[in-house]
């Protein structure tokens, strides 16, 4: 790398994308910089995945106990206490954030805890300590922000919390309204049910969960509303009010939900605000996302971005996946391109939705002709606790080749499950290859590979 600059590498953002960049980096020699303002692990680690899959440990248990009666168990009393939870997750996001800036600096690169903007092409300030810093590459890694324009023009925005405030209330909401239908608004929506709050879910569309498959958005909002969870489509909120502790959303179909808590979990805009992007040539998109190509590659050459900040597929894991890439292209010199197919998500309700893949919607517009398979069963789980609630897992499949296209499955432990399924996919699995597949039984995976009877059948529209 050339010594015309102090860096070959200035990496800016310690999420999960940017800490995989810089060690990587520096691991190979490189000489390497990061800066981060707040807290390394980004919005995963400090107000994302994993301070949320703790909370959705935390609901879970409430349910648990209740279902423990029919094996035989008597649970005497059933106490919460959210400050507890609070601290001991804290407690936790410290430890994480600290091991991994300890991997960054052991790698070699040095840490900067401070906001870095840039002053030209090949120039970051950093804001508090006024120190200019020269690089030949950079890699923006900023993530992105909740985003708080459902409101429009409408007033009352700043009596709303967001999902980064929910991780740190210091009261627990006996009543809360969540505005939006996507996981985050879902995954909150159960979280606090579990832990015992009244919700309501208010989206502005027709049905929640827009982009998946149909079966899983109807299988989760009739299992949503079995469980006390209010579900309110078709609504855009006309104002907010607070009076006291207290606080009002109302609707334009002139209604007033009355909260403790009224949260927006209305989608995420990415993080380049303030930053001299556009300045220096940049290109950003509508939503303020820098446009990158297929190597994450600015309209800048020595520019490259990774994770949220690029409005791809908002995923912790593919930030990774692209922060790799990034270095296997340019510290190896092998050009890797980033691969966005077949990854496979999830949806944290209860029971969880695990999807990779095409629904059968998407399959359909792209031309497939396709055979549909369905398994719609009670857990065995189920039957001594005596839950009525019933999985749903279906397989889309191409018809002409017998490949798996999509595969979604709503039920307990969905997300384990569907991990593999992702590998298996990424081989270009077929129908046959699931069908050859002995069961392992008794498991809910099990109904993968026995699924024999076609359900339907469609052609492409």
């Amino acid at each position: 790398m050339s010594s015309k600059y102090e860096f070959d590498l200035f990496v800016i953002g310690g999420g999960s994308g940017g800490v995989r960049a810089s060690r990587l980096a520096a691991q190979k020699g490189a000489r390497v910089a990061i800066a981060e303002e707040y807290g390394f692990g980004g919005t995963c680690v400090i107000r994302g995945c994993i301070p949320k899959k703790l909370l959705v440990y935390a609901s879970h248990f409430g349910e648990e106990f209740e279902d423990a009666a029919g094996f035989g168990w008597t649970v005497p009393e059933r106490r919460f206490d959210w400050n507890v939870l609070i601290a001991n997750k804290n407690k936790e996001i410290a430890r994480i954030e600290g091991a991994y800036r300890e991997a960054i600096e052991r790698a070699g690169a040095e840490v900067f805890l401070e906001r870095a903007e840039f002053e030209d092409a090949h120039t970051v300030h950093l804001k508090k300590s006024g120190r200019r810093i020269t690089a030949a590459r950079f890699l923006v890694a900023t993530g992105g922000r909740p985003s708080r324009n459902i409101m429009g023009s409408a007033p009352g925005a700043e009596h709303c919390i967001t999902s980064d405030e929910a991780f740190y209330l210091e009261d627990f909401p006996r009543r809360i309204v969540i505005a939006g239908g996507g996981y985050i608004a879902i995954e909150f929506a159960h979280i606090f049910h579990g832990l015992g709050a009244d919700v309501t879910l208010v989206y502005r569309g027709p049905k929640i969960l827009r982009g998946f498959d149909e079966d899983m958005r109807d299988a989760l909002t009739k299992s949503s509303e079995a469980r006390g969870i209010r579900v309110v489509v078709d609504r855009l909120f006309t104002k907010v009010e607070k009076s006291g502790n207290e606080v009002f959303a109302f609707t334009d179909k002139k209604e007033m939900l009355e909260a403790d808590q009224v949260m927006l979990a209305i989608g995420r805009a990415p993080n380049t605000d303030g930053m001299g992007l556009e300045s220096i040539g940049v290109e950003l998109g509508k939503r303020g996302q820098i446009k990158v190509d297929e190597f994450s590659r600015s309209s800048l050459p020595h520019i490259y971005a990774v994770g949220d900040v690029t409005d791809r597929l908002a995923l912790t894991p593919v930030a990774i996946h692209e922060a790799m890439a990034f270095v296997r292209t340019v510290f190896d010199n092998d050009p890797t391109p980033v691969d966005h197919v077949n990854v496979p998500t999830a949806v944290f309700s209860q029971p969880e939705i695990g999807t990779v893949g095409l629904s059968e919607a998407a399959a359909l517009a792209r031309g497939f002709a396709i055979d549909v398979y369905k398994a719609n069963f009670r857990p065995l789980k189920n039957t001594l606790s005596g839950r009525a609630e019933r999985a749903l897992f279906k397989l889309v499949v191409d018809a002409k080749t017998d490949r798996v296209l999509g595969c979604h499955l709503f039920g307990p432990e969905a997300c384990e499950i569907i991990q593999f399924v992702a590998v298996a996919m990424k081989m270009g699995a077929t129908k046959a290859n699931f069908d050859a597949t002995v069961a392992l039984h008794p498991s809910l995976a099990e109904e993968l590979v026995t699924m024999h009877a076609k359900a339907y059948s469609k052609g492409p529209e």
